[in-house]
């Protein structure tokens, strides 16, 4: 059994990340659906309301709600799944909840991407209203994220992984390292199947395949 949580901020590849588990036949709880979840019973739109009902959500039923209410998810995937992976982990205390309830059968991977290509994503996703559609910015939607404890969470994963190169070349770290192992992460955050070749000798040639 694995749990497999990501975390980072908006924008660096997340759902990306959730994407290429399903792909595989993964199962993905998305804690950020239960915020959406939230939205709509409370009668108000995900797209400019996600911040302020995240932030009621836990001021109502403690910092961790949002993992509390993702567990039994992650739970009944598990009857069917020897992995599940976690999307949105957004606090160093939803970290907690999760090696409480997992033990050392959870593993944290920050996801992490440079501020220009992060608004870029943003704007391209249209999920969330715009800071003109009466949405927050990227720096206020950073700042709510670490607010919450994204910071302190990002401290404590176990493995990170950088997405700054192309979209194929994120996708085939997140494959690598849901299919052979959070072992496969190097220290500078890429994969070892994304490590670039060794140089043959010359002496040596390559037999055609």
């Amino acid at each position: 059994m694995t749990v497999i949580g990501t975390v980072g901020l908006p924008g660096s590849g997340k759902s990306e990340a959730a994407t290429v588990a399903r792909e595989l036949g993964f199962p993905v709880v998305t804690m950020g659906d239960v915020i959406r979840q939230a939205c709509r019973d409370r009668g108000l739109d995900p797209a400019t309301h996600h911040g302020e009902v995240a932030k009621a959500l836990r001021e109502e039923n403690g910092p961790d709600a949002i993992a509390q209410a993702s567990l039994p998810m992650i739970e009944d995937h598990l009857d069917d799944s020897d992995t599940v992976v976690v999307d949105g982990i957004r606090s160093d205390v939803e970290v907690e909840r999760f090696v409480e309830a997992f033990g050392d059968e959870f593993v944290l991977v920050e996801i992490t991407a440079p501020d220009e290509e992060r608004a870029e994503r943003l704007d391209l996703r249209g999920r969330d209203a715009s800071a003109e559609e009466g949405g927050e910015s990227i720096d206020e939607r950073d700042e709510r994220e670490l607010g919450f404890g994204m910071g302190e969470a990002m401290e404590m994963a176990d493995v990170t992984v950088h997405n700054d190169d192309t979209l194929d070349a994120f996708h085939e770290q997140i494959r690598t390292l849901l299919t052979e192992g959070v072992e496969t992460v190097r220290s500078d955050g890429a994969t070892e199947s994304a490590a670039e070749p060794t140089t043959e000798s010359p002496t040596e040639s390559t037999p055609d395949s």
